[in-house]
């Protein structure tokens, strides 16, 4: 008979699936609990650091439709579940990995499919939402620059054109050269 307070834990965890955009399986081996709180405050509001069993996680994965990561499930683990931006959290976790030897990452979980170590890696390597919108948005701005003044070319020459003409006539009648008629 299953204990209340582990199926509960199951739920919980299974919730936390289903409303994370992403997840990283992390292994915090040797980590105290002053690292673990500095590490949850690098992950930011956008991201939960949950310590788990793995046959408590394996249940909440296939309650929640969540394949391919049982292979990673293996010694103490960690889940990230991650509700804001996917690169800002795997960057914090690259990064206290890279200062912390006790945090390895594992793998993840994304867009309905299991991601490997070298997957986070290039998720972390990608450049934050914001970053990605004002480069577009300055792309966008460059290009319509361009536009505008391709637009506004013909008109330009139109006027150049007319303006000479105008200056053309003055000097042939200031000139005292006999006016020509044009078509």
């Amino acid at each position: 008979m299953a204990r209340p307070d582990k199926v509960a834990a199951v739920e919980e965890i299974a919730e936390k699936f289903r409303g994370a955009s992403a997840s990283v399986v992390t292994e915090y081996r040797g980590l105290t609990m002053s690292q673990l709180t500095t590490l949850r405050r690098s992950l930011g509001d956008g991201a939960t650091y949950r310590i788990a069993k793995n046959t408590l996680v394996r249940r909440a994965a296939e309650d929640a439709g969540v394949n391919g990561l049982e292979d990673l499930l293996v010694g103490p683990t960690a889940i990230t579940f991650i509700t804001g931006e996917p690169v800002d959290a795997a960057k914090a976790l690259r990064e206290f990995a890279r200062a912390n030897q006790g945090l390895v990452i594992k793998g993840g979980f994304m867009d309905g499919r299991a991601l490997t170590v070298a997957e986070v890696n290039q998720l972390a390597d990608l450049e934050s939402r914001e970053v990605l919108l004002s480069k577009l948005a300055g792309a966008m701005k460059g290009t319509m620059a361009k536009a505008a003044g391709l637009f506004a070319a013909p008109a330009s020459q139109v006027a150049r054109l007319a303006q000479a003409l105008a200056d053309k006539r003055a000097e042939e009648e200031g000139g005292g050269a006999a006016p020509t008629t044009e078509a």
